[in-house]
């Protein structure tokens, strides 16, 4: 009975192991730098991790939202990446410093001009947008991602409260409360405080091909995942030779 017990305890324990060294699918994701007031302007990061083992990244497609459209769209220069700012007319005008806007932006699209996000790193587009919407709680970012061998990976699924979360979810910003600070800037001034972060934004950008310290934390959860594996595996092994000493015995 002894013998049992070890060995079902070993099995679970690798079991366990497994499960808990599994690491999650990453997927693009949008956080702002510090936080994205409503009625403010805010510096956003467009976060793509490079999910194949045998490609690299070599394209991303954001899609603005057109229910609630930004006046200011200002993109941050990413070394290694070529940038397209796409303009639509709009249905509804737009105001800004007391003058209407009759298009905004839809789109921007990165483009590698090298090897782009290569495996086992991501890479961060920053992105200063304002004025964010008063009247939503978030936006939504339908982005598209390709690969060197052509694949395209869309993340449109837009995640629906109490459901779980879809297998390619749209990049989703959640808008804070509106702040005093935040409107008691002028666009202008909410503006240039957006370019400064992204600035600063970039100078802390990791790209693909040149930090250790992106691929680093992809790499170590790869490495900590085989080494559970292994431990597991060992667990299982040890149960089934004790079993097996006590029943000869």
């Amino acid at each position: 009975m002894k013998a049992s017990r070890i060995a079902a305890v070993g099995a679970a324990a690798g079991a366990a192991v497994l499960a808990v060294s599994t690491p999650c699918f990453a997927h693009v994701s949008v956080q702002p730098e510090g936080e994205a007031a409503k009625g403010g302007y805010a510096v956003v990061n467009f976060k793509v991790p490079n999910e194949r083992d045998n490609a690299s990244t070599t394209k991303l497609e954001v899609t603005f939202p057109t229910d609630h459209p930004l006046a200011s769209v200002m993109p941050q220069p990413v070394q290694g990446w070529d940038i397209e700012v796409t303009k639509s007319e709009l249905d509804k005008p737009l105001e800004m410093h007391g003058k209407k806007i009759n298009e905004a932006v839809t789109k921007v699209t990165w483009t590698a001009d090298g090897d782009g996000i290569e495996p086992g790193f991501f890479q961060k587009f920053p992105v200063s947008v304002g004025t964010l919407p008063e009247d939503a709680d978030e936006l939504v970012f339908k982005a598209l991602q390709t690969y060197s061998n052509k694949e395209v990976v869309r993340w449109i699924e837009v995640p629906q409260e109490g459901q779980e979360e879809p297998e390619h979810p749209a990049p989703v910003l959640a808008l804070s409360a509106a702040s005093e600070d935040s409107h008691g800037a002028s666009d202008d001034d909410g503006a240039e405080d957006g370019a400064g972060s992204a600035e600063n934004a970039a100078a802390e950008n990791t790209t693909a091909s040149g930090s250790g310290d992106s691929g680093g934390t992809d790499t170590t959860a790869r490495v900590l995942g085989g080494a559970g594996i292994v431990i597991g595996a060992a667990g299982v092994a040890y149960g089934v030779l004790a079993g097996r000493r006590r029943t000869s015995a």
